[in-house]
């Protein structure tokens, strides 16, 4: 089916059905047609929020990575956080000079080039990038919920456990 606009009218193939343009829509009584122009702006969007979102949860399938995120969400907006001790698990210690060069090489590049943080090298620190808000408030909604997670993903995770054992209290407090 086609349609086509002459001087602010749409023809179709169907009627001479006297159809105003007005911007983007097309109006015909109760009908609205969407253009072309407005389904390809949603489309684009869509991706974009996809792509956005695959990034995010990129971000938090290495645990160096969730650890830093964590670290820098404990520390002050304008703060860099220490590497690589901020990227450590406690529970689970690793050997400091093997975290740094997976840092330097994997992790962080990875997390800077989607602008959730920022790094230097001398020494080597981190911050908050612009888009890091996007990537914590993931991490920090899991925790809010830890008393719902299943044991397996809880048990181990010090922080998802402290979470979960603060908010058993404050239940049976009151």
């Amino acid at each position: 089916m086609s349609f086509r606009v002459n001087r602010g009218r749409l023809s179709s193939p169907f009627n001479s059905l006297n159809i105003l343009h007005h911007g983007d829509i097309y109006v015909a009584g109760q009908l609205y047609v969407v253009s072309y122009t407005m389904t390809q702006q949603r489309y684009q969007n869509g991706k974009q929020v996809i792509r956005r979102w695959d990034e995010v949860f990129k971000a938090v399938t290495a645990e160096p990575r969730r650890q830093l995120v964590i670290s820098l969400s404990d520390a002050h907006p304008d703060e860099t956080v220490p590497l690589p001790e901020s990227a450590v698990n406690p529970n689970v210690p690793r050997d400091p000079a093997v975290l740094r060069q997976e840092l330097y090489h994997c992790h962080l590049p990875m997390l800077s080039d989607h602008e959730f943080i920022t790094w230097d090298t001398e020494p080597l620190v981190a911050g908050r990038g612009p888009r890091f808000e996007e990537v914590a408030v993931v991490l920090e909604s899991l925790q809010s919920n830890a008393t719902d997670m299943p044991e397996p993903l809880v048990f181990g995770c010090q922080r998802l456990e402290q979470e979960r054992q603060e908010r058993r209290s404050d239940s049976v407090a009151e």
